[in-house]
């Protein structure tokens, strides 16, 4: 109430006006910047080029249709550092590939076995894979924590080549979803931090954590160059809830912190039609929804290509958070009409062609998260939806079962993505 009279008396005095005039202009914020080195080699087969990711092979413009992989089945889970099981899984799980109509995988175990690699020789698919970086870090600057982190990259690039398939590799994903908690302690903690010049990758006018992401990127690029005398198209996986649109009221981190991971070789970024960031979007500009609006915006404000990392529903029986609307609870009859109208608000958006693909998460629902206690992979929690977002349900004896269309939906989607 006394700042409304006081506001009131200025107006009537005209003092509020002068001193409007007489203060300094706010300047705006220094644009960031992100640059790959002119003298680093391009990558062998699948490279950025504009807003488009060249296959080098055969000269074509590369469209993405992909859906998240993670093989573990019931009773099994990485949190205990396991890889995947090295059996015949993969026969049936790319049987259903094929069915979907996809041509990209995007994987997220960091070691996938030989059974796995030898199914993926008898395909036409191509894959992405996520280097595990833990995102609940105290300070992602730390040296320690940068030290563990890149020697676990390298652990990645190495088992790429050695039991992987390099040639049939698009990208390297340095991380997935940093926690909103850890990024404003990470600049809090470093403020002198702006800006960073590798041996490859420059940023400036950077927070603290996108100059972490940077050094970690530029060290992975290094030593597969280094090592193996090639490299792959780089990337950070992130998610709106924490950027890079900065002016949305509902993200998790202040206007300062807002993550852009723009610097790699293109954007990666789950973009859930619920999620933070996007239902408070604008209307697009065609169909009218805000996961449209948040696109056009996003494809607006970018030079690099864009790959639509995740986006999908969780049909958790229940949907345990009131104040995250969405997540979970979907029924799987209705979600093929939300299937439909992402690949409409993806292909009719404009900028649509900066859109490099787009991956659905995911394949099968996973038992294991989120890893509450030890036996938690064997069960299916109905107030996790982490563990329902699968295309196909699991049964006990690990065999995957379509809920309802929604394979079909997704695979219309893809049949249809870039016309």
């Amino acid at each position: 109430m006394w700042g409304t009279k006081i506001f009131a008396a200025l107006c009537l005095t005209g003092l509020l006006a002068a001193a409007l005039s007489a203060a300094p202009p706010v300047p705006p914020p220094m644009a960031k910047v992100a640059m790959l080195s002119e003298t680093t080699p391009a990558p062998s087969r699948f490279l950025a080029r504009g807003t488009e990711i060249i296959d080098r092979r055969s000269g074509t413009s590369m469209l993405f249709k992909g859906i998240g992989y993670s093989p573990y089945l019931p009773g099994e889970t990485p949190l205990q550092g396991a890889a995947p099981a090295d059996d015949g899984r993969y026969t049936e799980h790319f049987q259903l590939f094929q069915q979907l109509g996809v041509n990209y995988l995007h994987v997220f175990p960091l070691n996938m076995p030989k059974s796995f690699f030898a199914e993926l020789d008898k395909s036409n698919l191509l894959y992405g894979q996520d280097m595990f970086v833990w995102a609940y870090e105290d300070d992602f600057l730390d040296e320690a924590f940068q030290a563990k982190t890149l020697n676990d990259l390298k652990k990645v690039i190495d088992h790429t080549y050695a039991v992987g398939r390099p040639d049939r590799l698009v990208l390297f994903s340095v991380g997935d979803e940093l926690q909103a908690k850890s990024i404003i302690e990470t600049d809090r903690r470093h403020p002198q931090v702006s800006e960073y010049v590798g041996k490859h990758l420059t940023v400036r006018h950077r927070t603290p954590t996108e100059v972490a992401l940077a050094r970690l990127i530029d060290g992975a690029i290094d030593y597969e160059l280094t090592t193996y005398g090639n490299r792959h198209l780089y990337c950070h996986t992130s998610w709106t809830h924490v950027g890079p649109l900065a002016d949305r009221r509902d993200l998790e981190v202040p206007y300062e912190n807002a993550l852009s991971a723009d610097m790699g070789d293109l954007v990666c970024l789950n973009v859930y039609t619920y999620a933070r960031g996007v239902r408070t979007s604008p209307a697009g500009s065609v169909t009218g929804s805000s996961y449209q609006g948040y696109l056009e915006e996003l494809a607006a404000k970018t030079n690099k290509p864009i790959l639509i990392t995740q986006v999908g529903f969780s049909t958790s029986p229940n949907e345990p958070k009131p104040w995250v609307p969405g997540f979970g609870g979907h029924d799987a009859r209705k979600i093929p009409t939300l299937f439909t109208e992402i690949g409409r608000d993806v292909s009719t958006a404009k900028g649509h062609e900066k859109f490099r693909g787009l991956v659905f998460f995911e394949l099968n629902d996973e038992w294991w998260k989120s890893g509450e206690d030890p036996s938690d992979c064997a069960r299916h929690e109905e107030n996790d939806p982490e563990e329902w977002f699968g295309l196909y349900s699991v049964d006990e004896d690990g065999h995957l079962q379509a809920k309802g269309q929604l394979p079909e939906a997704a695979r219309r989607v893809f049949s249809t993505l870039g016309k």
